[in-house]
């Protein structure tokens, strides 16, 4: 007659729920079990082995949640994108899905989830009550928005966080971005050397990065001297906004020759109103984007754009998070951008 079985006990063909589950199934102390799945500390090759062999064979699955709170950590990273600035801005904007994909794809290849969280800034406390919640390891901001003091008055008593954008002087928090006053220059000094004397800047200076980009471009107007004028269009990222304005401003702006907008979407926008007036890109209004977007390469016609490696960045963003995460001190990063030249400037490019 076969023994009974205890109440609770484990059959040997059953599958254990748990580390400890599993170390009475082997023999072993938890400890011991723990060290041979996670290869941490010393073990005997042989024992390391017998109870890999017998995880596999009882379909042993370790419970991630539990290990992250023994060892103090969430396995996942927030990646926030605050919105002050632009209430009705989608995470679908084109700039906001590259550059997210990108970062996904880097903290997966080292082991960590997203969180991802569009936040709509209704008070000065929206990113410390995600730095105190215990979800998280860790913090990327993809742009600063309008909330540069919220962003530093966090990064005085949360250190693992780096935030996409401009550095802003005297500011705690790391920054990685890209040199947006460079960028502004390129952009301007290529539409007056295609001839242009009459240009504007399209976009909202309210947001630090675009703010810099259009310092580059008066700079650029200033150093070309007289017989040259820039103008500013205060214009909203959200599409349909952004066409609503450019395209009263087109009705009454004499002249304009050269564009110079603070977004490829933008400048997507700013092509489909001159071709609703009946002007021609680049005969009559030549237009030159930002962010050199894989849309940059598809408009009609394709858009001359100041690149920025949003790979590289993403790269750059992980990395610097990674080693606050570490206590080090990494130092901010400042990408160089560059500019591609296409048909929106130059005919037959």
């Amino acid at each position: 007659m076969p023994p009974k079985t205890r109440p609770g006990s484990k059959t040997p063909g059953a599958r254990p729920q748990n580390i400890q589950e599993l170390a009475k199934i082997a023999g072993v102390s938890p400890a011991t079990v723990s060290r041979a799945l996670t290869g941490a500390g010393h073990l005997s090759a042989a024992t390391r082995e017998r109870i890999q062999k017998l995880a596999a064979e009882l379909q042993f699955k370790p419970s991630m949640t539990a290990r992250n709170l023994r060892i103090g950590r969430t396995g996942a990273i927030g990646v926030v994108v605050p919105l002050g600035h632009e209430r009705t801005q989608h995470l679908s904007d084109p700039f906001f899905t590259t550059l997210i994909s990108h970062v996904a794809d880097r903290l997966a290849d080292h082991g960590y989830d997203v969180l991802l969280s569009r936040v709509v800034p209704a008070d000065g406390n929206w990113l410390d009550r995600l730095a105190q919640s215990g979800r998280v390891d860790g913090i990327i901001v993809i742009g600063q928005s309008d909330q540069a003091l919220v962003l530093d008055e966090a990064a005085k008593t949360y250190k693992p966080m780096v935030v996409w954008g401009s550095r802003i002087e005297g500011h705690a928090y790391h920054t990685v971005g890209s040199n947006n006053r460079l960028g502004g220059r390129l952009a301007t000094e290529h539409l007056l050397a295609q001839g242009c004397r009459k240009l504007a800047f399209f976009g909202d200076p309210n947001v630090p990065e675009v703010e810099e980009r259009l310092t580059g471009f008066r700079e650029a107007i200033k150093a070309a001297g007289e017989g040259v004028a820039g103008a500013l269009l205060p214009v909203h990222f959200v599409p349909d906004m952004a066409l609503a304005a450019i395209s009263e401003y087109l009705g009454v702006a004499d002249g304009v020759d050269g564009i110079f907008t603070a977004s490829d979407t933008i400048a997507m926008m700013t092509i489909q109103a001159l071709a609703d007036r009946g002007r021609a890109v680049p005969s009559d209004v030549k237009v030159v984007g930002f962010d050199d977007l894989e849309i940059a390469r598809h408009t009609l016609p394709p858009l001359t754009s100041v690149r920025q490696d949003l790979g590289k960045g993403a790269e750059a963003l992980v990395d610097t998070l990674l080693a606050l995460m570490r206590d080090e001190e990494p130092p901010s990063v400042l990408l160089t951008p560059t500019l591609t030249v296409r048909a929106s400037t130059v005919s037959g490019v």
